[in-house]
């Protein structure tokens, strides 16, 4: 385990940094290629073990300031492990919660504050909490306790492109992205694409 309390930008099954990033109602963030595969064959939450699907996956949008570092958009607070981050359900941008406190909360107004999309306040989603860190503790981690992977997950698997079926996850951003993903060879099944809607209602 390459560390006892799991970075913000880390994937909670690689432990690597995302490159997608996808997060459940409780904030645990995964990236999108290793939750998919993990999920079509567990069923359940990496971390907690509680059931999941991938419709419950919200897709994130984490913004970067000119040195290629994760900040708020709002502050422009630079992130890091001492950092308060949240993201809004319905739109997955990812702010300071400091942000989100002052400019909607205590302001009375909850709509995103880059695209004026409304929310409530159960809506903000604590992707971290810096008071908080036994969320994060790795060997809390159903995954680890039980010795899963997304190695496991993909069970042997061979990857190529392929558009014979399409599973849909959960909106979370302003764009649309189409990923697609592995061809398991071990059992023969075939091709399946990941298709993520993000347009909103």
């Amino acid at each position: 385990i390459p560390y006892k309390t799991l970075p913000f930008d880390c994937c909670a099954i690689s432990f690597r940094p995302f490159e997608t990033p996808m997060c459940t109602a409780d904030g645990v963030v995964f990236d999108l290629l290793n939750i998919v595969p993990y999920l079509k064959k567990f069923r359940r939450h990496p971390v907690t073990g509680a059931p999941l699907a991938a419709t419950d996956l919200i897709r994130l949008q984490f913004h970067k300031n000119g040195d290629g570092k994760y900040h708020c958009p709002v502050t422009f607070k630079v992130f890091n492990q001492h950092t308060h981050i949240v993201a809004v359900r319905q739109t997955g941008n990812v702010y300071a919660y400091d942000a989100v406190r002052e400019l909607n909360i205590k302001a009375k107004c909850m709509r995103d504050l880059l695209d004026d999309t409304p929310f409530a306040r159960a809506d903000v989603i604590t992707i971290q909490d810096p008071s908080d860190g036994s969320a994060r503790e790795i060997e809390r981690f159903s995954h680890v306790k039980e010795d899963l992977s997304a190695a496991a997950a993909r069970n042997g698997s061979t990857f190529s492109l392929s558009r014979s079926q399409s599973v849909g996850l959960g909106a979370g951003s302003s764009s649309r992205v189409s990923i697609w993903s592995e061809k398991f060879s071990k059992n023969s099944s075939p091709g399946f694409s990941f298709c993520f809607d993000a347009s909103r209602s």
